[in-house]
């Protein structure tokens, strides 16, 4: 999961055109883009446009529910499971005890719509809240339908009441770096994908390449987009390079062809384990991303 891009439910010349900008994983939105009043209409819409080309799109599908609290999850998944979705986004998500939550529900959904239990995965928006920001460590082991965590800066400023999350320099504000801390090693702990937050003016694309790389460097592994245009930039940035896959093969190689001790020498450098598992986790991205040494 290179890129995720976030797609309004209830426009099919959006979706249209969102499932054709070779993004890695489709969010179709039932949340923040969808007026209240348009929500009925958002699960129509995006049900029967996957039901309509299940078989013939390449991206992963993502439904992002209304959060827990607001009483509409279930009907999102109601109208959602039927067709088969790879995940469910779960926005405000405050612990993990929210997964299993929506967990259970998924369980109901899929059995009724036919789908072994547990095919659904599910990635939670882990800092919306202030209670979610300081439950981080509780991902961990809170379900096998676990398949990263993300986080989000503008909901957070809402209920803590900043006037804005970035300062006069476009860096994130303490309380916001906080939060994006606490995601990546959310993601380490539970072993699963850190995936970094959008990036909203999609026509700076200059810093918006800067932040891909950035995240990339402090260990996530993809980026949501809310633009097509954003797309591209996501996948070359989260996409290992030829180099770093050989390098990194070559490492694995000298572990293995040494008995995997507990350091090798290449070229007159040493390696040790930490450095055998980073070139594990790169090319371990690098195959989902089908590139090769």
């Amino acid at each position: 999961m290179r890129s995720m891009l976030f797609v309004p439910g209830d426009s099919e010349r959006k979706l249209e055109k969102g499932f054709g900008a070779g993004a890695d994983v489709i969010i179709v939105d039932l949340e923040d883009s969808v007026a209240p009043q348009n929500k009925a209409t958002a699960r129509e819409i995006a049900a029967r446009f996957i039901i309509e080309r299940r078989g013939q799109t390449s991206p992963a599908i993502y439904i992002r529910v209304n959060d827990l609290s607001t009483g509409l999850t279930d009907e999102d998944l109601a109208a959602l499971v039927p067709a088969k979705p790879h995940g469910i986004m779960l926005p405000k998500s405050n612990s993990g005890q929210d997964v299993q939550h929506l967990s259970a529900k998924l369980r109901v959904h899929e059995a009724e719509s036919g789908l072994t239990d547990g095919t659904i995965k599910i990635l939670p928006i882990i800092t919306e809240t202030p209670a979610g920001a300081l439950a981080a460590a509780t991902y961990a082991g809170a379900s096998t339908r676990l398949a990263g965590v993300t986080w989000g800066a503008e909901d957070l400023s809402a209920a803590i009441g900043a006037r804005a999350a970035r300062d006069e320099h476009g860096r994130y504000t303490d309380v916001f770096r906080f939060a994006r801390t606490m995601t990546i090693l959310a993601a380490g702990a539970a072993e699963v994908a850190a995936i970094d937050t959008v990036f909203p003016n999609f026509r700076d694309m200059a810093a918006f390449s800067a932040e891909c790389a950035e995240a990339e460097r402090d260990g996530f592994t993809g980026k949501m987009a809310i633009h097509p245009n954003q797309v591209p930039v996501i996948n070359k940035a989260f996409t290992p390079s030829i180099e770093a896959v050989r390098q990194s093969a070559a490492i694995v190689a000298a572990f293995e062809a040494a008995g995997n001790p507990g350091v090798v020498g290449i070229d007159g450098k040493m390696y040790d384990r930490p450095h055998l598992r980073l070139a594990e986790r790169l090319l371990a991205r690098a195959k989902a991303a089908g590139i090769s040494g």
